[in-house]
């Protein structure tokens, strides 16, 4: 009889989150052990894509079971969501009995933690990243109102006893697993600790993806000529993603290579791109802005020489990694971000798979831009190596593997 598992998830499978990484692990781990996803969702995407969902889970023998995600008003409604999250896994574990409880974050490792010590559970906490630093490294939670300097308190006095008690913890990176080791409070009973960063789609992710038509189409539509030089930024833009210093580059680029253009593969409202590039002078002709469905990104994304992300350099970030460095390199593509974010710079430099820049000024960016040309030379195979050593799926689904036969 397989062992019997709870995933529960504060984030919903009918975000593109949960359809990333979430899913593609739980179906190969399926073959080996009898899954239950609690997820909590949130209302539009739910009614689109709830469907395509369901068949999913179905299709691995997945029992999927939702809540409804609660918007409003801060703090009340997050704390409705986890009594809500809190009394479907108690009902389903009165139901089924599981053996693992793994948890996606914060959220989840409430009630993962509660479930150890009522039934002794084996407890697997994926913690995703320092959450209650990255609410404040974001300006979510204002240290200085005293609601949210309770809330963070709590958060990290539950995550020191998250790491103590967790039978094991996953961390998406090296840096961050160095930083909680480092830890006093900790180091008496240092956790045990696997690194699993953000994984790819590296079938998908793929040169033999591309749809040569649908390139030239995108080359027409967006007037692309075969000698324009392409930057891109591939994903949303919001509080981490920095833009203006990306433009800055931009506008340093564009100096030396007069036929660089910038293209943005994302969803995000295109005004505020447009005018903060207007505001540095820069041509609104080299700007090209374009959202694209799942299906479109090989074809898309390899028009580019190369790709760019800059992301805020904050505490909270030494414990993150972001699924569009593997994204690019399966595609072939090098890229050029910053430095002290997680295992992001240090993947980068180890490989030769790009430049990596440790400020953000005109005198950096134009030593990188002098070097340049040395990137064009980079290997498209030797990139798509680099991910498969370290942010394939099969990679990632096989360390959870090694977690859970630990924890069976």
């Amino acid at each position: 009889m397989k062992t019997k598992v709870l995933y529960i998830s504060y984030d919903g499978m009918t975000d593109p989150l949960g359809q990333s990484q979430v899913l593609p692990y739980l179906g190969k781990l399926s073959e080996h052990y009898d899954i239950h996803l609690l997820s909590t969702e949130k209302e539009a995407n739910y009614e689109k894509h709830k469907d395509t969902i369901q068949a999913i889970c179905n299709n691995f023998n997945i029992d999927w079971h939702t809540i409804s995600y609660t918007k409003t008003p801060p703090v009340v409604s997050t704390i409705k969501d986890i009594l809500k999250l809190r009394k479907t896994a108690l009902k389903l574990h009165k139901e089924h009995g599981f053996e693992i409880i793994h948890c996606r974050s914060y959220i989840a490792g409430l009630i993962g933690l509660e479930m150890k010590r009522k039934f002794e559970s084996k407890f697997l906490f994926d913690m995703r990243g320092f959450w209650a630093d990255e609410r404040v490294d974001g300006n979510i939670w204002n240290l200085k109102i005293p609601i949210f300097k309770f809330i963070y308190n709590y958060f990290k006095k539950k995550e020191i006893e998250f790491f103590q008690q967790a039978d094991y913890t996953i961390s998406l990176t090296e840096a961050g697993k160095k930083e909680i080791l480092s830890w006093e409070s900790l180091k008496s009973n240092p956790p045990k600790i696997e690194v699993i960063p953000c994984c790819a789609d590296l079938d998908f992710f793929s040169p033999d993806n591309v749809d040569n038509d649908l390139q030239a189409s995108f080359r027409k539509e967006l007037n692309i000529n075969e000698n324009d030089y392409i930057i891109s930024y591939l994903g949303s833009i919001g509080t981490w993603y920095m833009l203006n210093e990306m433009l800055d580059f931009f506008k340093v680029l564009k100096q030396q290579k007069k036929n660089a253009r910038f293209l943005f593969i994302t969803k995000d409202n295109p005004e505020n791109i447009i005018q903060q590039a207007k505001d540095r002078g820069i041509n609104h002709l080299d700007i090209i802005i374009r959202g694209a469905e799942r299906s479109e990104l090989p074809s898309l994304v390899t028009l580019s020489n190369v790709s760019i992300f800059f992301i805020l350099p904050a505490y909270s970030k030494i414990a993150s990694s972001p699924t569009k460095q593997a994204e690019l390199f399966g595609l072939g593509i090098p890229v050029i971000c910053n430095d002290n974010v997680g295992d992001t710079g240090p993947v980068v430099k180890e490989n030769q798979a790009g430049m990596v820049i440790s400020e953000f000024n005109e005198k950096t960016y134009e030593q990188v831009v002098l070097n340049i040309d040395e990137i064009d030379s980079i290997d498209s195979e030797q990139l798509r190596k680099v991910a498969k050593s370290y942010a394939s799926l099969n990679l990632g689904f096989e360390k959870y593997l090694k977690v859970y036969q630990e924890l069976s």
